[in-house]
């Protein structure tokens, strides 16, 4: 590997010509990139027009129609620009900025019934702005004024960022620079005067198909062995030395089926795929950790209890599902019966309680040495924990009142076949003056988000997303502050006086702190 250079730091390459303002200029601007995209064992011509993949497209156009539709949910005022931005682009200069994000967040998941990729972009600026700014003061670096520029120039041009932070991390007893491959971590092979080189991969990465632009970023915490592993860089998703190998997801191949039915969601699902980098570039400007190890953690917190509170993005799909639990009671005939209510009920308030704690843990932000707010750490791992668990049980809800017929129904050609087409109507049928199409399809879509294609998204994603359930629970023993409950709990008994004051800084301190005034 060469030595280190100077990393003299140009403008940030690749501005782009004219902002992407609506969902169809978005899908256009995918178009003609010439990616290598392997899925199915074929390499993919025009990623847009792949039935598989163009429902995951359709989900993030969403987002740019949202902010067409309602700006004051969807957009905020940068001041990079000095004018409205996408608020996926935004990074928080308030409390209220944090909750605006959750409020956003909810909505599309009540648009697209799925996840619609741009979470983690997003989560990723928010974490990097402070972060990059603490690295300057203590290693005299100047990645965050390069961070600026770049996060002005991906305003400008209201493009999609994805964040790559899951390295596939082979042997996990050992560091990434121990490992018998050193692949198996993303690591920097050699640098120049112009920038560095990365080589590795990064598993399940949400979207990254559908980006303009990647955030590469470590995983875990670094010692000082693993300097070469600490890197963080953006660089174009059609960047030279980059593969992405498209993920399979359950029922997939429905969309090729040439029906609308049987997919459940014919036009929105999520996306997920391996990124692979063969020394793949990525010039000094966007260049934002080269070495600095023992910042790796802190931008992995960071960058976790940000996106661990963006789980809000669930409460929508909940409320899709709650929905379509609703409407398969009334066409069954079975919509005042009192456990059916009551499941309803049970549903809403699990779904309520993922909402309650994502967005407490915005309004309970504080303010970063950098200037922008981070949520709290918490509050957003409580919200992440009950993201893990909460989905099964309304899925499993869901399940029960939708009945056996939800995955035994046959398919969409037998319904339009001229002759058992008849058959079926006349056998599935529930209410008699509701279609039996329309019970079909709601059972449809009922399997869609409980087994099928974007079951990926409410069940296994919520479950491992943003870390399994352990890492949120480390976290939450971190915080939890245990000696001073034991302090009340002696004061109160008479074993110790009293009375006792909170803890000065962490999560105590948060609770009693006076509203922000910006909320």
């Amino acid at each position: 590997m060469t030595e280190p250079v100077a990393k003299a730091a140009p403008a940030p390459q690749r501005a782009e010509a004219g902002a992407i303002r609506t969902g169809a200029e978005y899908i256009e601007s995918l178009r003609g990139r010439n990616l290598t995209v392997y899925l199915f064992g074929e390499r993919v011509a025009e990623p847009v027009d792949h039935p598989v993949i163009r429902p995951s497209i359709n989900s993030v156009a969403e987002t740019y129609d949202l902010a067409l539709r309602n700006p004051e949910l969807a957009t905020a005022a940068s001041p990079y620009t000095q004018g409205r931005v996408n608020r996926f682009l935004h990074v928080a200069g308030s409390a209220e900025d944090l909750v605006m994000q959750n409020k956003m967040q909810r909505r599309l998941g009540q648009l697209t019934g799925t996840c619609f990729q741009r979470c983690v972009g997003m989560d990723a600026l928010n974490a990097l702005h402070s972060v990059t700014f603490e690295i300057d003061a203590q290693h005299h670096t100047d990645y965050h004024e390069r961070f600026k520029a770049f996060v002005e120039m991906a305003q400008r041009g209201n493009v999609v960022i994805g964040g790559a932070m899951t390295d596939v991390k082979g042997d996990r007893s050992k560091a990434p620079s121990a490992q018998a491959d050193p692949d198996l971590y993303v690591h920097v092979t050699r640098r120049t005067q112009h920038g560095i080189y990365i080589k590795g991969a990064k598993a399940h990465q949400t979207g990254c198909v559908n980006s303009h632009w990647l955030i590469v970023m470590p995983t875990i915490r670094l010692g000082a062995g693993d300097k070469d592993y600490a890197v963080v860089g953006a660089l174009p998703v059609d960047a030279p030395g980059i593969t992405y190998i498209y993920g399979r997801q359950s029922c997939d191949t429905r969309s090729t089926d040439g029906g609308e039915i049987d997919a459940g969601n014919a036009r929105y699902a999520g996306q997920e795929a391996m990124i692979v980098f063969d020394d793949a570039f990525i010039p000094w400007a966007q260049v934002f950790m080269d070495g600095e190890h023992e910042f790796a953690a802190m931008l992995v917190e960071r960058f976790t209890c940000y996106h661990r509170r963006s789980y809000v993005c669930k409460s929508g799909v909940g409320d899709v599902l709650i929905g379509a639990a609703a409407v398969i009671a009334d066409q069954n005939g079975v919509e005042k019966a009192s456990h059916i209510r009551d499941k309803l009920v049970e549903m809403t308030h699990l779904n309520e309680t993922i909402y309650a704690t994502g967005i407490s843990a915005s309004y309970q932000a504080t303010r970063m040495k950098s200037g922008v707010y981070l949520s709290d750490d918490m509050l957003s791992n409580v919200c992440k924990h009950h993201v893990t668990r909460l989905p099964y049980e309304i899925g499993r809800l869901a399940q029960d009142l939708a009945g056996g017929l939800m995955v035994t129904l046959p398919s969409e050609a037998e319904l339009r076949h001229p002759e058992i087409g008849e058959i079926v109507r006349k056998y599935l049928k529930g209410r008699e003056e509701i279609p039996t199409e329309d019970r079909i399809r709601i059972l449809r879509l009922i399997e869609n988000m409980t087994l099928g294609r974007n079951a990926v998204g409410y069940l296994t994603e919520s479950m491992h997303g943003a870390g399994s359930p352990q890492a949120q629970r480390v976290q939450i023993a971190r915080a939890m502050q245990v000696e001073f409950r034991k302090q009340l709990a002696r004061a109160l008994s008479g074993i110790a006086p009293g009375p006792v004051e909170a803890p000065a800084e962490d999560y105590f301190a948060r609770v009693f702190q006076p509203p922000t005034g910006q909320v």
